[in-house]
């Protein structure tokens, strides 16, 4: 799908949809962020026979799924919501480095069951052509299910995704990207439904003070919080960093910290590499 780089984003839109068209058919992991609405709704416009599937399970931010409900409704795309059981696999809970892998390999496999069950010829997943570059042991998962990845087959990077929801006038265009909430907990922390709970409020918390995109990196009795430079004012203003500090020590935490290189995507994996340096 990828011969010759197109020199923008309008261009590879134009051969996504090409190669869509001559797909027909497929079973889409649809989280409902930027990357995979940007090719739920591409494939529409390609003429596709679609099934969106959405996995829900604890490590599910809560608002996504609601998210992806509201998105294919409104383009009128068939959306299945399955159940998906990471904390019952001692591969996923023990948080290897490996993890993601095993929550990929269970949705995947289970994507591609209902693909040839119902008669798609194809699953597909959101990731870019950044992604590729990034460590994710799902990408793993994907070439063991044959799973496709047109966005990162066809050159977008997540900037091009970006700009083309933009022009599409795609809600998600701007939205933050909202990864698995075991992303917060160090590699080697055990899983578990409490710390993802307690992850999913501190979260919240945060966002309560008009910060959109927030991570809280649980670190057993340390929260570490990480959003962008421009928030950072935030938690000097004394009366709010009085109540966030007060509101997550609630939440069992006893030391409240700000990471001052601020948000960082995968910023739990710059332990992998110092490790690799060694």
């Amino acid at each position: 799908m990828n011969p010759a780089e197109p020199v923008n984003a309008q261009e590879k839109y134009s051969r996504l949809l090409s190669c869509l068209k001559e797909k027909c058919s497929a079973v889409i992991a649809f989280s409902g962020g930027v990357d995979s609405s940007l090719l739920l709704y591409a494939m529409k416009m390609a003429g596709m026979n679609v099934l969106a599937v959405t996995a829900k399970s604890e490590t599910m931010p809560e608002n996504d799924l609601e998210t992806a409900r509201q998105f294919t409704e409104e383009i009128g795309i068939a959306h299945v919501v399955i159940k998906t059981e990471e904390l019952s696999n001692e591969d996923f809970v023990r948080n290897a480095p490996d993890r993601c892998f095993y929550c990929k390999d269970e949705l995947f496999r289970r994507l591609k069951e209902m693909a040839g069950q119902n008669g798609y010829r194809y699953v597909f997943d959101g990731n870019n052509a950044d992604d590729l570059l990034d460590y994710r042991p799902g990408i793993r998962a994907a070439k063991l299910y044959d799973v496709r990845s047109p966005l990162a087959e066809a050159g977008f990077t997540k900037d091009d995704i970006r700009v083309m929801s933009r022009e599409m006038g795609l809600k998600a265009w701007n939205r933050p990207a909202s990864p698995c909430l075991s992303s917060r907990i160090p590699y080697g922390q055990r899983i578990s439904q409490s710390v993802l709970k307690r992850v999913q409020r501190a979260e919240d918390l945060v966002k309560s003070f008009g910060i959109e995109n927030v991570r809280v990196r649980d670190h057993g009795d340390t929260a570490r919080i990480e959003v962008s430079e421009r928030d950072m004012h935030i938690f000097f203003e004394p009366e709010k960093r009085r109540r966030l500090t007060s509101g997550l020590k609630s939440l069992g935490y006893i030391y409240v910290s700000l990471d001052l290189e601020g948000y960082q995507s995968g910023s739990m994996n710059k332990v992998l590499n110092r490790e690799s340096a060694e």
